[in-house]
């Protein structure tokens, strides 16, 4: 298909979405949806409209505040405690959900797939909670004496009703001397889990950073780096941890996948940080910078090329010695994966690929899926802002339709339209696709599957789209558009 006539087909698209809205609906949808491509001029990714209200009414896909905080920063760090402190609903939800991998004894030094909750009932609603928590913290302690600290992380009834958990997490600090950090990550702040990110992030730069008490013994080297916003999904940022150390550098902090309180307390140390969720851990990289003169870059370990230019770009800030060590690092890996690319490309070669999650993979994971000769033709942010369309133009090779917090209906109409060979979503859209007779793979947490991150990881993914889009099972059912054929 032509450039011309896929921005076309892209641009009818979003018309026909449009035209089934409300006037006022339509106009404020309109200005999350456009289309973009890689010519150097202004397009959908600079004027795309991000982080602002759903419209009221229309089911978004979007996460809140508190999925935020305890889902994404929070809930991985795996010796420390998190507890959900109101009804046990939005505990049980967010319970181990993501596959954020970690080493450790369960219950005894290790605790993120254990789940934790304050329980809220009607008379806690009534009267407060504040004194239920205090017992609770009490009794973590008491349980489970290894821990390295309690996270309190709020739900929307505490906000509403005004527990004071700042002070009771500030009394149970100075009591018994536990690490004990209240986050206010109410789920109806902000308009996306977004705003649980940042507010998350504070509470790191408040009362972890400024902790010296692991500082003082630490030895640094010229090579001390820190991985920030990996989440272990799958074992991704151990796949990260192990090339990074092929190439000479030292990884002293690694979070929140994998993590422990220590690492993030020792992660000031670093020489340089290394940011992959752009989106969920900007806030902290940009505070060690301006507060402890730590540089932080961008890298992005989907796919060999990506890779390759992230591994070299890292590289670059070190000496000879590292970046000679990256060239062979490099070239031991590139053999491998240009046989994993022999065997996949020519099974995947122009399929039509569909992207919608959170996070950083609607621009991340393009390169991937172009190194096995695909074609991300759509591609959009559940809770983006506008840097975050900016920097995906950059990974932009052809016409692209670009879609900001979409809902279900937007989403079936772009897939109907546009009639991809493949849909990589999130956890919500899995088998509304499925049940459409369309391949589709979850890229929220890898359809239990991973890690992606990485050269070896890349033979992984590679595997997972070939069973994805040519398992037998497609052969009997049909898409929409095939059924709408054969009836014609």
């Amino acid at each position: 298909m032509g450039e011309e006539t896929l921005k076309t087909q892209q641009q009818e698209a979003i018309e026909e979405v449009l035209s089934a809205y409300p006037d006022k609906a339509a106009k404020n949808r309109a200005k999350h949806l456009g289309v973009d491509s890689p010519e150097g001029v202004k397009g959908s990714c600079d004027t795309t409209r991000s982080n602002k209200q759903t419209v009221p009414g229309v089911m978004s896909q979007r996460g809140c505040a508190y999925a935020g905080s305890k889902g994404v920063v929070w809930g991985p760090i795996k010796d420390m405690i998190h507890i959900s402190h109101g009804p046990i609903g939005c505990g049980q939800y967010s319970r181990g959900g993501r596959r954020n991998y970690y080493i450790g004894t369960t219950g005894v030094d290790t605790f993120v797939t254990m789940n934790f909750s304050t329980d809220f009932n009607e008379k806690d609603i009534v009267f407060g909670g504040d004194k239920k928590l205090k017992k609770a913290l009490e009794e973590i302690d008491e349980l489970f004496p290894l821990n390295n600290g309690i996270s309190i992380q709020s739900e929307c009834p505490i906000g509403l009703i005004g527990d004071d958990i700042q002070s009771v997490s500030k009394i149970y600090k100075k009591e018994t001397g536990t690490q004990t950090v209240a986050v206010s990550c109410e789920g109806f702040r902000g308009v996306s889990q977004s705003l649980g990110h940042h507010i998350a992030n504070d509470m790191i730069r408040d009362h972890v950073m400024p902790d010296e008490s692991y500082k003082k013994d630490f030895e640094s080297t010229p090579y001390d780096v820190s991985i920030i916003g990996d989440y272990n999904i799958g074992g991704d940022a151990w796949a990260t941890r192990i090339l990074l150390e092929e190439i000479g550098l030292r990884v002293i902090a690694q979070w929140s996948g994998d993590a422990s309180y220590k690492e993030m307390a020792i992660a000031a140390k670093s020489k340089l940080n290394l940011l992959h969720c752009y989106r969920s851990m900007n806030y902290i990289s940009r505070h060690m910078e301006q507060e402890f003169g730590i540089p932080w870059m961008e890298y992005n370990f989907f796919g060999p090329t990506n890779t390759t230019e992230s591994l070299r770009k890292i590289a670059a800030f070190f000496d000879e010695k590292i970046q000679n060590k990256t060239e062979e690092v490099i070239a031991k890996y590139t053999a491998m994966t240009d046989k994993v690319i022999a065997k996949y490309r020519p099974l995947l070669e122009g399929k039509k690929v569909m992207l919608y999650v959170g996070g950083l993979r609607p621009r991340h994971v393009i390169g991937a899926y172009e190194d096995l000769g695909m074609e991300v033709i759509g591609t959009g942010y559940e809770f983006a802002h506008g840097d975050d369309y900016k920097r995906t133009k950059e990974d932009l090779k052809r016409s692209t339709l670009i879609y900001d917090d979409a809902n279900e209906f937007e989403l079936e109409q772009f897939v109907k339209k546009m009639r991809p060979d493949l849909v990589a979503a999130g956890v919500k859209e899995k088998y509304v696709f499925q049940k459409m007779g369309l391949p589709f793979r979850q890229m929220h947490s890898w359809d239990y599957s991973g890690p992606y991150h990485g050269y070896d990881a890349f033979a992984v993914f590679a595997k997972d789209m070939d069973l994805a889009m040519n398992s037998p099972v497609w052969n009997h059912t049909q898409a929409p558009w095939e059924k709408e054929e054969i009836g014609a």
